[in-house]
């Protein structure tokens, strides 16, 4: 059903000329749906996107072994990382990043509610704002509208997954024995850099899921598809 359901929203979403055929009822065969309709069915896409997305970064290396998603060390502690590595201390960094990225799948578990939160206060405004929007329209509403929000409530828990994989007790360690070499001490905001990545990798898996459902030409040929928008041969 969830994929049914995706499927129809892949044509919702595709281009605004199509959606205002179905909006004018101009398809043949099929009546035209209602702006209320267009707003549920989008709703559950993104409902189903968004736990994809997020289903897969909470999974067992869900962020570690993701090229696009894993979170290295931040370029203000590139120097840090290199000296370490220099000096023989290569296996305290490569558990400090381990470290990072399991506190980042243990929060990301936290993340679907916060985004299905969301989507129940999206209006039929915003809807079909996303429905003429482009490839990324709604991943782009999700990042407008919940940023700030999704931080404020995701922080709390990379701080407690931090603690509960020793990621901060890893951190130290790390900066600890760079800052012994160091003629500057480093000090960074692990809780909130994790944060901000963690989020920026839900939002790219978000995206693709997005752009899965845009895109995938396989949904054209569907019975559902036929269903919902008719057939424009005579």
């Amino acid at each position: 059903m969830k994929i049914l359901l995706a499927i129809v929203i892949f044509v919702l979403l595709t281009g605004c000329e199509t959606a205002q055929q179905v909006l004018n009822g101009m398809n043949t065969g099929t009546p035209a749906l209602s702006t209320a309709e267009i707003a549920s069915g989008l709703k559950e896409a993104l409902r189903i996107g968004t736990q994809n997305g997020t289903g897969k970064l909470s999974a067992a290396d869900g962020f570690f072994s993701n090229a696009a998603v894993k979170i290295l060390m931040p370029e203000e502690a590139k120097k840090v990382e290199s000296t370490l590595r220099s000096i023989g201390l290569g296996s305290l960094v490569d558990k400090a990043v381990l470290s990072m990225n399991r506190a980042a799948e243990d929060a990301a578990k936290s993340a679907t509610p916060i985004f299905v939160d969301a989507i129940k206060k999206m209006t039929i405004t915003d809807a079909l704002g996303i429905l003429k929007g482009g490839d990324y329209a709604a991943t782009n509403y999700f990042k407008d509208k919940t940023t700030v929000s999704l931080t404020n409530a995701f922080r709390p828990v990379i701080e407690k997954a931090l603690t509960k994989v020793d990621a901060t007790k890893y951190w130290n360690d790390v900066f600890t024995a760079y800052n012994k070499f160091a003629a500057k001490p480093v000090n960074t905001d692990l809780a909130g850099y994790v944060t901000e990545r963690s989020l920026a990798g839900i939002f790219y898996e978000v995206g693709q899921e997005e752009l899965k459902i845009r895109k995938d030409p396989a949904a054209r040929v569907t019975e559902l598809l036929k269903k919902v928008f008719g057939s424009n041969t005579p």
